[in-house]
């Protein structure tokens, strides 16, 4: 019958170069299924490698070995771990159970990465628990278990899979000599059973309790001897081994997001100062994004509310080389006049404009004067609060009357007075107030539209303006379809009549995509800055995610020896830094919502959208994917026995 584990002539060596450190000296060796064999030796022999090297937890520097005739040198690392889950079972001296697991929930550990479903498995496990007298232990954390509690958990483990070979690196090394007979006697019963018990130890007592002992001494075997035949103390195990659908259980989302929490919660401070980054830069994102949309929805909507079917004539600065003085003399009341005989022309308003001090009792406020005709209301889409606008005869009389914006009517009377009816200065020419404008707020150049004083065109010019000239001209067409052919008809007559193109003729959707063009740009760079923040938070996810692979590198070797590949732990501490991620994007999102709220109550005008909100979210897991990648690839690359010594 063909041996279940074959050594020939394996030798391991640690270190390279000069200075070299043989452990292992040609070991040849067979064990066969059912064997209950002790490896002894003084520290330094070489038979922790030795088991090393059997459980797959290691490789040899030179030689043979055999896992039922298949050859381990050959095998790849998935391969390897598919042994170490399902073939052996580990039990150590320092036990080597995870902290923040339960008993139970270390015991499940080889089932999950076999693929067996979480009903099944924690059956098994509790059925484990209760015949090793641990009933009443399944929630009890390993910190909470006595040594040999725990050593007890670690036997389970070892067992959940049904694997044919354990493998007990002195397991009694660090328990009292009562647990330790109650190891010992749990070690032979599971050798009656059919299992193949490999002990390793320092104590010639405890390797006498096996059927067969091998010494080490400085890397050799010196006696190998028997006490009776394999099939008088054993045979095949009879337990089926537990393998599910042969994917790892890290697929299984809520086995995989239950460790990554569990981790987390660990170091609750750490975590918490980690999410902050991921916070700042979600929360940054949306609120940002939320207030630049609130500004350009507004401005657009002034922009919009002035009507699709709008032209505005103003001086063309570029022909006055930017000298306003000679380019506020382009344009005439006349001109207004003369486009109105263009086809297609509901009205034409011009419009004077001068900074002035308004005054009525004993209050002052420096406003704008606006000299406009009575058609102004219509063409601006402007309301009247209280009284009336100016109206044709009005304008056609040179009557001394003043419409007052919102902002100047506040400034200038108490509240509750009424300025109907009443005389106000205007740079000491008296005007009597017929009516209030409805408030619009902050314009397109965030000046207040409502800051202002309209007075006929007409008396204006004689008593404030002192000129003919005038600022603009709002145009109004009758079929929007024809705007271009009436802007250039326009820009034509004016260019005829002044012999030069010194106006310049625009229409209300340039304005509306040159401010769109704007608020986009402004958008990106808000969201540019609030990036860097969600940066340096995924700074943050990495810094803390290698720290954690430092901390917790003999958990990783745990998870390795009972049969986790290295795409497993590479998945595992990706979902970790994609629920840190994801926790601290979905918080941000939240405080994103509560900036944008205080904004709002402050008086900024803000939108909120589901696009920023998908962006930033989208982000935060990008975030924590890419920043997540490096302590995951080194954590998946540690070599399992070496990560099983960590201290």
């Amino acid at each position: 019958m063909r041996p279940l584990l074959s050594l020939k002539n394996v030798s391991k060596i640690y270190g390279t170069g000069h200075l070299p450190s043989p452990v292992l000296h040609n070991v040849s060796l067979d064990i066969s299924s059912g064997e209950f064999v002790a490896i002894v030796g003084q520290s330094g022999s070489g038979k922790s490698t030795l088991m090393n090297i059997l459980g797959c937890l290691d490789q040899p520097t030179s030689g043979t070995y055999e896992v039922d005739s298949a050859l381990v040198s050959k095998l790849r690392t998935n391969e390897l771990a598919s042994l170490r889950r399902t073939t052996f079972g580990f039990i150590f001296q320092s036990y080597h159970l995870i902290a923040t697991a339960t008993a139970k929930e270390n015991v499940e550990i080889p089932a999950i990465y076999s693929g067996v479903t979480p009903r099944l498995r924690g059956m098994r496990a509790e059925e484990l628990l209760n015949s090793l007298k641990l009933g009443d232990r399944h929630h009890y954390f390993p910190s909470q278990l006595s040594g040999g509690q725990q050593q007890r958990v670690s036997i389970a483990r070892a067992l959940i899979n049904g694997s044919r070979v354990l493998l007990a690196d002195e397991p009694t090394g660090a328990l009292d000599s009562a647990s330790g007979r109650d190891v010992m006697g749990l070690l032979k019963g599971m050798h009656s059973r059919g299992y193949t018990v490999i002990l390793v130890t320092h104590s010639r007592f405890i390797a006498d309790q096996a059927d067969r002992v091998i010494e080490l001494h400085d890397g050799r075997i010196v006696s190998d001897h028997r006490r009776g035949s394999i099939d008088q103390k054993g045979g095949p195990s009879t337990q089926v081994p537990m393998i599910g659908d042969g994917r790892a259980a890290i697929t299984n989302v809520n086995a995989t997001v239950k460790i990554a929490l569990r981790s987390l919660l660990a170091n609750r401070l750490r975590t918490i100062l980690t999410l902050l980054g991921i916070i700042i830069g979600v929360s940054s994102i949306i609120a940002m994004l939320a207030i630049g949309t609130g500004v350009q929805n507004s401005i657009m909507n002034r922009i919009t509310a002035l009507g699709a079917n709008l032209l505005v004539v103003h001086p063309n600065m570029t022909e006055f080389r930017g000298d306003i003085k000679n380019a506020s003399a382009a344009l005439v009341p006349a001109d207004a006049d003369a486009i109105l005989d263009i086809p297609n022309i509901t009205f034409a308003v011009p419009e004077m404009q001068k900074t002035v001090t308004i005054r009525h009792g004993g209050r002052d406020y420096r406003t704008t004067a606006n000299g406009i005709s009575p058609e102004f209301a219509v063409a601006k889409s402007w309301q009247v609060l209280r009284g009336e606008f100016i109206s044709e005869q009005d304008f056609q009389s040179y009557a001394s009357v003043a419409v007052l914006g919102e902002t100047v009517a506040e400034g200038l009377f108490a509240h509750g007075e009424n300025p109907i009816g009443q005389y106000v200065f205007v740079d000491q020419a008296p005007f009597q107030v017929i009516g209030v404008m409805t408030g619009r707020g902050a314009g397109g150049g965030s000046d207040d539209q409502d800051n202002v004083v309209l007075v006929p065109l007409t008396a204006g010019g004689i008593r404030l303006f002192g000129e003919r000239n005038v600022r603009s001209i709002t145009v109004q067409v009758r079929d929007s379809s024809q705007l271009d052919l009436t802007q250039h008809a326009i820009q034509k007559l004016l260019n005829e009549r002044h012999r030069k193109q010194d106006t310049q003729v625009t229409d209300m959707s340039s304005v509306r995509e040159s401010f769109s063009s704007t608020f986009t740009t402004m958008k990106l760079f808000l969201g540019s800055l609030a990036a860097i923040s969600l940066l340096v938070g995924g700074i943050g996810i990495m810094n803390i995610m290698l720290v954690s692979v430092s901390e917790r590198t003999r958990e990783i070797g745990i998870r390795m020896a009972t049969g986790a590949r290295r795409s497993d732990i590479l998945r595992q501490f990706l979902v970790e830094s994609q629920v840190l991620s994801c926790v601290g994007g979905m918080i941000g999102i939240g405080c994103g919502f509560g900036f944008g709220a205080l904004a709002q109550i402050a008086g900024l005008p803000v939108s909120f959208t589901p696009a920023p909100v998908l962006l930033a979210l989208a982000c935060s897991l990008l975030t924590g994917l890419v920043f997540g990648l490096l302590p995951a690839h080194k954590a998946s690359k540690l070599h399992p026995a070496q990560a099983l010594s960590a201290v």
